[in-house]
């Protein structure tokens, strides 16, 4: 399984019609713990209540070689373990966390499918081109900003299909990415046992072995029709698709968007204001452009900032009318810095705009005012920005020394 992990320095797998990712982060709750607490980052520790009936939330990889598991009673993890050390859940942390990430996951396709906190499936396929991407890029994306942005790391799997992606993510953990060609699927996997497939069971796996089926290739073997009469029609059926790496099901994506933004993570804490400011107004541009390419417009505006201590905050204002216009968000967004977080070396700071609509109802009109129509000057940036690439128009403020 080796050829198919990507490596630094190494070519990647062709990736060619593997629009399907699976990311899923690294022992979640006790990573995003362990970024203020780096000392304990090479010894056993979960997140538990503690307690005699307390049960693992999740455990590190040194404490998974002592056979700690999420899920298991914490009085049986410490007798495997003696010197497990234990780190209380903080209530409100992991769910801000995935936000964050999952708002990572939409900023490259709408196509994203949540299954907890810490997992989710996209479909790139159709942002691919609009990108400028491939499937595996994306991936590596994806990892450098989730370690940058959320000091957490994640791992990838990238496939042709939901089933094989998840797999190929299990493969790469911890903090890697595995890329399953779509012409070697079957080769991919064939060897694995049985367990792999997606929904077999210890009951199942037994059947399946009183059968004398102990790998994917010997399901896919194995007559169909012998399948579904000891399996059942539905259960035969969909293993011996699965076993061939056929698996239709699509990315569901969550109804409608309940927000868009941006954020950015510095390579060094800044400090300045007005460079902040000028932060914002990048990130306000790229938002508006957002809403305005999918017609939406939103009511209220909120920064976010994390400051160097890995400590965040978010504040939000509610305007008298819809907007996607870059320089009220920002001016917005400026404002709130300004009154919330005047001080302290920040680490992150974004900008997300809520409470989204059509905006079919029009735009408020103000009669006699005098300022200069933004909107329009924004829209006719957005035409010369899709003819001759991201970097045609842009604000004075945002040109460097050079630029200008």
């Amino acid at each position: 399984m080796g050829r198919f992990r990507v490596r630094p320095g190494e070519p990647v797998p062709d990736d060619t019609g593997c629009g399907m990712l699976h990311v899923d982060m690294d022992a979640f709750f006790v990573s995003v713990e362990l970024r203020t607490r780096p000392e304990l980052a090479d010894k056993p520790v979960v997140v538990s209540g503690g307690g005699p009936r307390a049960v693992v939330a999740a455990a590190n990889y040194p404490a998974r070689k002592f056979g700690v598991r999420s899920a298991m009673p914490f009085s049986t993890a410490k007798r495997l373990c003696p010197h497990l050390i234990n780190i209380p859940p903080t209530s409100g942390l992991y769910g801000e966390v995935s936000r964050g990430v999952m708002g990572i996951f939409r900023e490259l396709t709408p196509l994203v499918e949540p299954l907890s906190l810490d997992e989710a499936f996209l479909d790139v396929s159709g942002a691919l081109r609009r990108l400028g991407a491939t499937p595996a890029s994306l991936g590596a994306q994806i990892r450098s900003r989730v370690a940058a942005e959320h000091g957490i790391t994640c791992s990838v799997g990238v496939a042709k299909v939901k089933f094989v992606a998840k797999l190929a993510s299990g493969m790469a953990k911890p903090d890697g990415m595995v890329v399953v060609p779509a012409a070697e699927t079957l080769a991919f996997l064939h060897p694995l046992p049985v367990s792999a497939l997606w929904g077999v069971g210890a009951r199942t796996e037994e059947h399946l072995r009183r059968l004398g089926l102990a790998t994917i290739a010997d399901v896919a073997a194995f007559p169909p029709e012998r399948l579904k009469k000891s399996l059942g029609t539905a259960a035969g059926e969909h293993l011996y698709r699965l076993a061939h790496g056929v698996d239709e099901r699509s990315v569901v994506a969550e109804s409608a968007e309940k927000s868009i933004g941006a954020e950015h993570t510095f390579d060094v804490d800044r400090h300045d204001r007005a460079s902040l400011g000028l932060e914002l107004l990048r990130l306000a541009e790229r938002v508006g452009a957002t809403l305005r390419g999918r017609g939406l417009r939103g009511r209220t505006v909120s920064i976010k900032v994390r400051f160097a201590d890995f400590r965040t905050i978010t504040r939000a204002r509610t305007l008298v009318s819809a907007t996607d216009v870059a320089r009220e968000i920002h001016a917005v967004a400026v404002a709130l810095l300004a009154e919330h977080a005047p001080t302290g070396a920040v680490r992150l700071i974004g900008v997300r705009v809520e409470g989204l609509d059509t905006g079919e109802a029009g735009e408020q009109l103000v009669f006699d005012s005098p300022a200069p129509r933004w909107r329009d000057a924004e829209v006719a940036a957005d035409v010369a920005r899709s003819k001759f690439g991201p970097a045609a128009v842009r604000p004075a403020s945002l040109l460097g020394p050079r630029e200008g």
